[in-house]
């Protein structure tokens, strides 16, 4: 080995994991790549650091602690006499490195608002497809895996399943980082029990209780972190308020912010239009570029967009409702008339202040994947039906709230 690739192997410190190795000098320079890099400068969360102060860690974080899990489930599947060659744990690294590359800045509220059409994942794949022409190929088998198109399913299911890296890494990490202990799985005793039958993924027998937990975590994290009704009330802000910037840049009104958002208020970018140039655009995109356009629009002329970004950097946010039956129409109109007297704002412009929508929990979607228990005897059952808690069939139902959300007096 050349010392320009010994000098490639480098180990990272993760606050979770301890030392994180970096196995090749191709993830080296994948990681070294300015699309990688970009995840850096944006947060794993979005805008949930103004309910869990702490929670203020990127995609990066995330990214390399998969792949550091990904490692750990590649040794622990070939002690058990799987045959994993060296180009497909490399395939698996890249793939589970790259999942979550095509995010932008604050995730899910760009995806609603500036580019509409395309999910992140699509964006992942562009990335991907991109990145293998300047790595000559070398990212091939790493696409396959990714799409699900290549024969060994297994792998396809440590990068997306009920019990993939992504997931066994972003629990434990958010929980850290927000410090919700109900969230702290244990996911070195989950890859420790994984096993492959018949080209599936499952958990051995003594995994069982691990993965109720994991389960009841999920639950429990998503009502207490990622669907937090401030949380959900503050992405919902912002959300509409891109929205108004972009009907606002729409009408010609030349609004202030980098060159990269500017392109995406300026143009209606969907999966159809968006090619090499756009992603490279897109790639230069994060969230410090929303943040100072965001700060800036607290002095424009429109009121909308002005107060939005005043009460969102100043997280003097709209009260939420939560309810567990839709919002009554009577009640929603009588809001609207309500704050119509206290607010001066014309009826389209209230509707960016008072709104109403739902949020859904699925701790545990069997009908997509399921988790698979497999018994000594060679017997396999989902993880609903093998385990002997109730909650776990219970928590395979999807639970919906409703909410209102109004501007406080």
């Amino acid at each position: 080995m050349s010392a320009k690739q010994t000098n490639k192997l480098k180990i990272l410190n993760d606050p979770i994991y301890g030392f994180i190795a970096i196995p090749n000098a191709l993830i080296f320079d994948l990681i070294e790549h300015s699309y990688f890099q970009r995840l850096r400068r944006i947060s794993q969360m979005g805008l949930s650091y103004l309910v869990y102060p702490g929670a203020h860690h990127t995609r990066f974080h995330h990214a390399i602690g998969c792949m550091h899990l990904m490692q750990s489930a590649v040794q622990t599947l070939r002690s058990k006499g799987g045959e994993i060659s060296e180009d497909e744990a490399t395939a698996l690294y890249i793939a589970i490195l790259l999942h979550d590359i095509g995010h932008g800045p604050f995730s899910h509220a760009l995806e609603h608002s500036i580019v509409t059409g395309i999910s992140h994942e699509e964006i992942s794949l562009f990335y991907m497809k991109e990145l293998n022409k300047e790595f000559n190929g070398q990212l091939s088998l790493a696409i396959e895996v990714f799409e699900g198109k290549y024969p060994r399913k297994f792998m396809h299911q440590l990068i997306s399943s009920q019990l993939d890296m992504d997931r066994l890494d972003y629990l434990k990490r958010d929980s850290f980082y927000s410090g919700v202990a109900e969230g702290n799985i244990n996911s070195e005793r989950l890859i420790a029990m994984l096993y492959v039958v018949d080209d599936e993924l499952v958990l051995e027998e003594k995994g069982i209780y691990s993965a109720e937990k994991f389960i009841v975590g999920r639950r429990l994290m998503y009502w207490q972190v990622y669907l937090h009704k401030t949380g959900v009330v503050a992405e919902k802000m912002l959300v509409n308020l891109l929205r108004r910037a972009n009907e606002l840049a729409k009408k010609g009104d030349k609004l202030s912010g980098s060159k990269a958002f500017s392109f995406f208020l300026e143009n209606q970018i969907s999966e159809n239009n968006f090619d090499f140039e756009v992603l490279k655009t897109f790639a230069k995109l994060d969230d410090y570029d929303i943040l100072s356009a965001i700060k800036d629009w607290i002095s424009h002329d429109d009121k909308v967009l002005s107060s939005l970004s005043k009460m969102i950097i100043n997280r003097n946010l709209l009260r939420i409702e939560l309810s567990n039956d839709p919002i009554d129409e009577d009640y929603y109109h009588s809001m609207i008339d309500l704050k119509k007297k206290e607010l001066e704002f014309s009826d389209e412009e209230l509707s960016y202040f008072i709104f109403t929508d739902c949020v859904q929990n699925q701790a545990y979607d069997s009908s997509k994947s399921k988790i698979n228990i497999y018994f000594k005897n060679g017997v396999i059952k989902d993880l609903s039906e093998a385990s002997d808690q109730l909650n776990i069939q219970a928590l395979t139902k999807p639970v919906i709230k409703y909410f209102i959300c109004y501007p406080k007096k």
